[in-house]
């Protein structure tokens, strides 16, 4: 029988699977203030517990075990393009390529969560909005972001700004989850491990 370890806390198993679906929530509701605007919160919210939970997390949680030097990533990057398993090293937690995917997606997401904030803050709303006044009020599709408030002028330049920051960061943030699907994949079958079971269960073989 193969032996397996405990490799994901429950915390980044958590973290993991709300993020995908608050991500999804985010990148479907555009078009709905509500919803966009709570989902984009939680994962704001997310990302600041996972910070902190990179430096004092368990051990493969943590920043210190999966963030490598270029020439690793490098040498890494070199046995995954051809297929072959570095027999050298054994990753149990994030391998070098997972390592810079990880943190890549954690910045981009943070930059579409700053982009989307100041975009509505330059509409003219308090980012606290959601406690001054009832955020539950829907706003018609023809406003688009804009506050309630506003007619039907064109957008200003503030806003057209972090708009098409915002949207150019959520492209890149959709990229970048493509890329990781594909390298999940790859890299299961690389190193003979289910790594979307264990992101569920928590573990991996030994």
């Amino acid at each position: 029988m193969t032996s397996s370890i405990k490799v994901w806390d429950l915390f980044i198993r958590y973290f993991h699977w709300t993020l995908v679906i608050a991500f999804l929530v985010s990148y479907l509701t555009e078009g709905e203030y509500n919803l966009h605007f709570y989902s984009g919160l939680y994962i704001a919210l997310l990302l600041g517990l996972r910070l902190i939970w990179g430096f004092i997390g368990t051990r493969y949680a943590r920043f210190s075990d999966f963030v490598r030097p270029p020439t690793e990533v490098i040498a890494y990057s070199r046995y995954f393009l051809s297929g072959k398993n570095d027999s050298n090293k054994k990753y149990l937690g994030h391998n070098p390529l997972g390592g810079l995917m990880v943190v890549s997606l954690l910045v981009s997401l943070s930059l579409t969560c700053f982009s989307g904030v100041m975009l509505y803050t330059a509409e003219g709303d308090s980012l606290f909005s959601f406690v001054e006044q009832p955020i539950l009020q829907e706003r018609s599709e023809s406003d688009d972001y804009q506050s309630v408030n506003e007619s039907e002028e064109s957008e200003s330049d503030a806003e057209e700004f972090w708009e098409e920051l915002h949207e150019l960061f959520v492209n890149v943030t959709l990229f970048l989850v493509i890329i990781h699907i594909a390298g999940v994949i790859v890299t299961g079958r690389l190193h003979k491990q289910d790594l979307i079971k264990a992101m569920i269960t928590g573990r991996k073989k030994a």
